[in-house]
């Protein structure tokens, strides 16, 4: 006599295996944006990019060494950049975000660097900052989706 339970339990091992092959041999989907992403990361990317156009007036402060300024500006018109370099990151998709973030941190270091040199009245420190902080700053831009970058105003003729 055979015994059925031996047979069935290696036609489920082999329909099991099967299947595991089957499976993991499909080609994957790529991820991609969704156009709720798009819209989202573009809305933030082009309040980042505004403030990235304004950047050179904070170098003219820590030119002049206007260090009250100087501060005010860090606080004032770039104050909302953690949240809007958080809503990008929060939008990329999973391969980028990391990347994303790590960016993002340096970027606020370099601006807390800012800050601490002009508390100091230090403008070699302050200058060397500034220009980490664009470094970083264009870094960060470049991981926006081509799809999401803010379109440059049109010229008129």
């Amino acid at each position: 006599m055979v015994n059925y339970r031996s047979l069935v339990a290696l036609f489920l091992a082999f329909v099991t295996s099967l299947m595991l092959t089957a499976c993991s041999g499909a080609p994957k989907k790529p991820i991609t944006y969704s156009s709720t992403q798009l819209e989202s990361i573009q809305r933030y990317a082009s309040d980042l990019q505004d403030m990235r156009d304004r950047l050179p007036e904070l170098a003219t402060l820590i030119t002049k060494q206007d260090w009250t300024f100087t501060r005010n500006f860090i606080r004032g018109p770039l104050g909302e950049l953690r949240v809007k370099m958080a809503g990008v990151a929060r939008n990329l998709l999973p391969d980028a975000k990391a990347g994303a973030q790590t960016i993002a941190q340096t970027v606020f270091e370099d601006f807390e660097a800012i800050d601490l040199a002009a508390q100091d009245g230090n403008y070699p420190k302050a200058i060397k900052e500034y220009a980490a902080a664009l470094k970083d700053f264009d870094a960060f831009l470049s991981i926006v989706p081509p799809a999401a970058r803010p379109q440059a105003p049109a010229v008129e003729p």
